[in-house]
């Protein structure tokens, strides 16, 4: 099948093989072409097709494509990696084969930075199974910046808590509020069991506000995820932006915080281009550094907005998506 007319210009191949064996419906990286209809599709779909296909690739489309320049000269010099989708599952299950697949990034001496919205505790956990060398994480969604071990936040972006928290109670006066301190979580009452790890301290909401904090956390878990979602988009927050996790989870960082915000600290200390950095992640936190990095790879179980940052599309986390972009570089 010939690529549709308004891509054949700038259509160049980036990997070939026999054609597959759909005669209406051709797939040009990640994209199925039937007709003059594209739509995107996940690595998880097309990989399914088997041996023998054709991929090209296109500028500016859906942020899937690659030009042949990027395919033929990208090297990844600093592997950034989302933990929850992308190194772990939602029940926080660590697959033997992610393990494999880092220690072979590791042995290729590329540094692999773990970028997350976790605090330190619950991100140490993930740095010991992959049994990192001593290096740099990203953390509390990029207002804080690790270097280890020991654990010493070497970047840190402090806000005042207090209008933020006095907004949330009146708005969910039952919910839960938390706070990242540095490597603490100040709590206005304890969270549901597992979902907070490390030192955690119960204080008043006067003393949640009293001083400057890197991460607000709403938490209700009494309320259905789309009513939740419906109040924190309704809330009007001046200077705080916000990301909306899972069950009815949300995170208030100061405005321009951002995970891509954290790695660009980090490649300044490593001395790496962001043209260089291969990213992959899979939530709406994880935007800014899929834009932001030279390759930015969405998971397959990703949101559309997520994939529609990326410049491409690997696989489904349970069907091994992170380990096949990983595998292409290393």
């Amino acid at each position: 099948m010939a690529l549709p007319e308004q891509l054949a210009r700038s259509a160049v191949p980036v990997e070939t093989g026999e054609s597959g064996p759909s005669a209406d419906v051709a797939f040009w990286d990640g994209v199925a072409v039937e007709g003059s209809t594209l739509r995107p599709v996940s690595q998880a779909h097309w990989n399914s097709r088997g041996p023998g296909r054709v991929f090209f690739g296109w500028r500016n489309y859906y942020g899937l494509a690659h030009d042949k320049e990027m395919c033929m000269t990208f090297r990844p010099e600093l592997v950034a990696l989302d933990i929850d989708g992308t190194l772990v599952d939602p029940s926080d299950q660590q697959p033997k084969d992610i393990y494999q697949m880092v220690r072979r990034i590791v042995d290729a001496g590329v540094p692999v930075v773990l970028a997350t919205g976790r605090a330190w505790h619950g991100t140490q956990e993930v740095i010991s199974w992959l049994d990192l060398p001593p290096g740099v994480a990203v953390i509390a969604n990029g207002s804080i910046v690790v270097e280890y071990p020991p654990p010493v936040a070497i970047h840190e972006v402090r806000f005042d808590p207090a209008p933020t928290i006095a907004q949330l109670i009146e708005a969910a006066p039952t919910a839960h509020i938390g706070v990242t301190d540095g490597m603490v979580w100040r709590v206005s009452k304890p969270f549901p069991p597992g979902e907070l790890s490390g030192d955690i301290r119960v204080e008043s909401v006067e003393e949640l506000s009293a001083r400057p904090v890197s991460r607000v956390v709403l938490r209700d878990p009494e309320m259905a995820d789309a009513k939740f979602n419906e109040l924190v988009a309704g809330l009007g927050l001046h200077g705080v932006g916000y990301y909306i996790g899972w069950s009815a989870w949300a995170d208030f960082v100061p405005q321009g915080v951002d995970k891509a915000q954290g790695l660009a600290k980090v490649c300044a200390k490593l001395g790496v281009d962001r043209a260089n950095v291969l990213a992959i992640g899979d939530g709406n936190n994880d935007v800014e550094m899929l834009q932001w990095a030279g390759r930015g790879v969405a998971m397959g179980d990703a949101g559309e907005e997520v994939k529609a940052a990326a410049n491409d599309v690997t696989g489904r986390f349970r069907d091994g998506g992170t380990i096949a972009e990983l595998s292409r570089w290393f």
